[in-house]
């Protein structure tokens, strides 16, 4: 993966088979100016479109000959499944993908991307991940989407980084509405100040993915390091910035196979 955006990019460590491929970018690499420096992905957060353009260029330098195609995500469930013709913009929160060259991509600045991948390297997928998707079920459409790549197989998935749980505080819907799905959700808050509390959004992620059949989940484990609020050199925080700066930049994490 050649180009200026290498240095910048995680690399997941996951048991993915050797066809596929995937990273994760920081806020580093790009061109955009404050409060989007540098690698802003976002072209609906009011950053200069053509430092956006410029930056999702880079971008496809690194996954060349992969091309990355951007989501409008809205906090659903609907997966789609991706082609060499599917351009950018279609309206989903996950995807999947049995065609080589094409990059599922997921967007986030505190909600959590996961990325998919089945054992026998038939098919990738990603999934935008805020609390809401995840209570709605997103995980578990991807995964059903995956398995009808092929038919049904083991598959693996990678958490990328995301608010982490000293950040994440919520009210008592999100504690309802995880609890509605999983009860054992429960052991993934903390109670914080009156009426609120500290969500862990891996560790939920976690406890779905393998209830949906993962057969391993890598990647975020809920330490300081993934936490996308308190790592302000690393990372893009909607919760960190938007109030302070007016906005903030978009990472985005990309799964593809070879």
């Amino acid at each position: 993966m050649p180009g200026p955006l290498t240095p910048h990019l995680l690399q997941p460590d996951w048991a993915a088979p050797a066809s596929v491929r995937a990273v994760c970018t920081t806020r580093h690499g790009g061109v955009s100016a404050p409060p989007f420096d540098t690698l802003n992905l976002g072209d609906h957060v009011r950053d200069d479109p053509v430092a956006v353009a410029t930056n999702r260029q880079r971008l496809g330098e690194a996954l060349a000959p992969a091309r990355p195609v951007f989501l409008r995500q809205v906090h659903g469930t609907d997966v789609i499944t991706l082609d060499a013709t599917t351009p950018d913009g279609a309206q989903a929160d996950a995807c999947v993908t049995s065609a080589r060259g094409v990059a599922c991509t997921i967007m986030v600045a505190d909600c959590l991307p996961v990325l998919f991948a089945r054992h026998d390297g038939l098919a990738v997928g990603a999934a935008h991940a805020g609390w809401r998707g995840l209570a709605a079920g997103v995980l578990e459409a991807s995964a059903r989407s995956l398995q009808a790549q092929g038919g049904a197989g083991e598959w693996v998935a990678w958490l990328g980084p995301c608010i982490g749980p000293t950040a994440f505080e919520v009210g008592p819907e999100v504690v309802q509405a995880m609890e509605a799905a999983d009860p054992g959700a429960s052991a993934c808050f903390r109670p914080h100040t009156e009426g609120k509390w500290l969500a862990d959004l891996p560790a939920l992620a976690r406890r779905r993915l393998l209830a949906a059949g993962a057969a391993s989940v890598h990647g975020n484990d809920g330490t300081p390091q993934w936490c996308t609020v308190t790592q302000a050199s690393r990372f893009f925080s909607h919760r960190r910035d938007a109030a302070r700066l007016g906005s903030t930049g978009r990472l985005a994490a990309c799964v593809w196979l070879a």
